[in-house]
């Protein structure tokens, strides 16, 4: 089994990339950031590389997907509460993060979702497992 799992995505600027993760509160882990990459800590097994677009293309022969104009992935991160859900959107959006989709509150899980700099997709959740239906 895997021990740690890297997710990377393709960045146009590095810098104001990490700039607007670190705004909402990520951290980044020093030895695996450089001028092309940037290693965003989600947790102890889990990273996500924002690479330049150059860099990115080094890693595949596929063309890099416009993730403004079509959506490659939905990232979906839970969070340990629902107002950690909502300070981190609030953030992002201060930091221009395009909201694109209604929170949804189904009392056992909050939902909210932001567009970043680049377009990707990232949705925020709490879930509260003791009030599962069913």
């Amino acid at each position: 089994m895997a021990q740690r799992t890297f997710i990377n995505l393709p960045v146009r600027d590095l810098g104001k990339s990490m700039d607007f993760f670190k705004g909402i509160g990520f951290k980044f882990n020093d030895q695996f950031t450089d001028e092309k990459a940037g290693c965003m800590i989600i947790s102890d097994t889990l990273s996500v590389m924002l690479l330049t677009e150059g860099y990115f293309r080094t890693f595949t022969k596929k063309p890099v997907s416009d993730a403004k104009t079509v959506t490659e992935v939905l990232i979906a991160l839970e969070v340990s509460s629902k107002e950690e859900v909502i300070q981190k959107i609030s953030k992002a959006q201060s930091l221009g993060a395009e909201i694109y989709a209604n929170p949804q509150d189904h009392g056992w899980m909050y939902q909210h979702s932001f567009a970043d700099p680049d377009g990707h997709q990232w949705e925020l959740t709490w879930v509260d497992e003791s009030q599962l239906p069913g």
